[in-house]
């Protein structure tokens, strides 16, 4: 099998386990010029055909993440759970200074 078969591959798996909008979780990226800090959340916006990931990092960032190089995530249900409860008292608190 050629590189660019293997590349083409590893971008379809990465597709099929990151689609867009599925939130995940930074564990490791090693990249000493704009590093993004370990627990950093993100939603996936696309994969290329390299099979880089490109989120939307919380914090702003749009840094992608290379398969075999940087370590992350999905969130766990429970971790989604937090974030809908999380979001939902903050609109709660936003409607409450509204009033």
């Amino acid at each position: 099998m050629d590189s660019l078969e293997k590349m083409r591959q590893r971008s379809e798996r990465m597709k099929e386990l990151f689609p867009p909008g599925t939130r995940i979780v930074l564990e490791h990226m090693d990249d000493p010029y704009h590093p993004v800090s370990p627990g950093t959340r993100g939603t996936v916006e696309s994969i290329d055909a390299n099979g880089t990931v490109f989120p939307k990092w919380d914090n702003g960032s749009s840094l992608g993440l290379i398969y075999g190089e940087d370590s992350f995530r999905r969130l766990t249900p429970e971790e989604l759970e937090e974030e809908r409860l999380a979001a939902e008292q903050e609109a709660r608190n936003d409607m409450g200074m509204q009033m």
